[in-house]
């Protein structure tokens, strides 16, 4: 659970895999309704960027308040890279490739999220967002810039535009990845921890489009596009190790970056004479990113077995054995092995507990039960039984509210009535276990940084990982440079190795 007073029930995005929640359905709704207004209106138009005749039901107007609304809702569920000079970067590179695209009178907002994952994604109307893993894994100005610039051709493509009207949007918000099974959905604040967006998933010939349109900004911006092949292997290998770090979100919903690899790599080779050269950056680049957290940063919670430490809000619970876990911005929990249970931690932005449980069991379609704690392990708390009306049937659990370091923490278990009497125990034992850390060496965690040096000597990656000790894989550190294992460093390089990090 990393900053859930930060939390909002209302996102949309039109990118690749995120970490974002559905939309809300005033919302949903308003744009359908535009959508289907439009239908009588519909025709085609060509699209600068592309030169291709293009169904547009959506104006440009539209699109760019779409993402207006949306990069608040963004930032408030993923948060943002606390660095102000790495942000300020980002937007001067990000701007200066749309200054070259077809549509240079957008507002264009370019962000770094703080995630883990190595992604980037386009919100329409010209808001983009790299993670701080993707930053993480490039090892130029000249690949940051490939990203920027695939995602600014979605937008100036209007790719995701293009999806709306052809009906896709209804699935945004109406369909939605699970953490629990749909007899758990639609209850409340229950099942908000859950939930994941579907996003638009882009075609084939639209990724292929977007590369096309991103070397086609590199070049006019003055950057070598060498660089944009290198940015595709990386997310394969990073996708191959699956290990320090997450699958990269690209590979979910894109072609294979292998492929679009060497096709880059043929379009690079075809260029006129004079545009396969230009600006890399790279020292300069490697430099902005000392310092920079790399992985899952622990001060936000952390997973020991089957429990779960957060240094900052100074609290550890212990979650069913055997459970799957989950750390979101929002909320902390875990399923049961048969996803018909789950237990979650989240922060009720009400003054009290009593306040915050008074809220809960106002709403309608739940019901109160028997009482159960009047503290949990020395801190205030009000808890209940409940069962709880849905579409799907009746849900039963059990709800507490604790006060600690001036928050309210929400935690509920619940389950379809059906399984609850085998569960109840189970939950009982894991809602009372929510108690303050204290333990000096929890509190005191650090996460991973990348630290930036430069090679005295020549010598190989492993050579390197020796010299400069790492507290990540010799196959990641590879990852990291852009090198293969046994590839040489040559003297005076700047390379990145990854220190501190190691949990208790």
């Amino acid at each position: 659970m990393k900053h859930p007073e930060r939390c909002t029930k209302v996102t949309f995005s039109c990118g690749p895999k995120g970490h974002f929640r559905s939309l809300s359905s005033a919302y949903r709704d308003g744009l359908l309704a535009v959508l289907a207004a439009a239908l009588v209106f519909a025709d085609c138009a060509t699209n600068p960027a592309t030169g291709q005749r293009q169904l547009s039901l959506v104006s440009e107007a539209q699109e760019i308040q779409m993402g207006k609304e949306a990069d608040p809702q963004v930032v408030g569920s993923i948060g943002l890279v606390p660095q102000q000079e790495l942000q300020t970067y980002v937007q001067r590179v990000g701007t200066t490739l749309a200054a070259n695209s077809e549509r240079p009178t957008l507002q264009w907002t370019f962000r770094v999220v703080d995630d883990a994952a190595v992604n980037a994604f386009a919100l329409p109307g010209g808001y983009i967002y790299v993670t701080r893993g993707l930053l993480a894994h490039m090892n130029s100005e000249a690949e940051l810039a490939s990203v920027l610039g695939h995602e600014i051709g979605h937008v100036t493509a209007r790719h995701s535009v293009s999806q709306m009207s052809k009906s896709q949007l209804m699935n945004i918000g109406l369909m939605v990845g699970m953490i629990l099974r749909p007899q758990l959905q639609n209850f409340g604040g229950l099942a908000q921890a859950g939930m994941e967006l579907l996003f638009l998933k882009y075609s084939r010939d639209d990724e292929n489009q977007a590369d096309d349109l991103g070397l086609r900004y590199l070049t006019r911006a003055g950057y070598d596009p060498r660089p944009m092949a290198q940015v595709f292997r990386t997310l394969q290998r990073v996708g191959a190790a699956q290990g320090e770090g997450r699958v990269p979100g690209w590979l979910s919903t894109h072609p294979d970056p292998g492929d679009r690899g060497r096709r880059m790599e043929a379009a690079v080779t075809a260029l006129p004479g004079g545009q396969a050269a230009g600006r890399v950056e790279r020292d300069s680049y490697l430099q902005r990113l000392d310092g920079l957290v790399f992985g899952d940063d622990p001060r936000e919670g952390y997973f020991r077995n089957n429990v779960f430490y957060h240094p900052e809000m100074r609290f550890r619970f212990d979650f069913p054995q055997g459970w799957k876990p989950s750390n979101q911005k929002q909320a902390v929990g875990a399923m049961s092995p048969n996803q018909d249970a789950v237990v979650v931690i989240t922060l009720a932005n009400r003054p009290s507990a009593q306040a915050a449980y008074q809220e809960f069991f106002s709403q309608q379609g739940i019901q109160r039960g028997q009482p159960w704690r009047g503290n949990i392990n020395g801190l205030p708390a009000y808890t209940n039984a409940f069962a709880a009306q849905t579409e799907q049937g009746v849900l039963q659990g059990l709800a507490a509210f604790v006060e600690h370091g001036g928050k309210v923490f929400q935690i509920l278990g619940y389950a379809p009535s059906s399984p609850w009497a085998r569960y109840e125990a189970t939950v009982s034992n894991s809602v009372g276990s929510f108690a303050p850390l204290t333990n000096a060496r929890d509190l005191s965690v650090q996460p991973k940084r990348l630290d930036i040096v430069t090679v005295a000597q020549a010598m190989t990656i492993e050579d390197f990982a020796r010299r400069y000790p790492s507290t990540v894989s010799v196959q990641a550190l590879a990852i990291l440079n852009g090198v293969e294992p046994g590839d040489r460093l040559e003297a005076g390089r700047k390379a990145k190795r990854v220190v501190g990090g190691e949990l208790p």
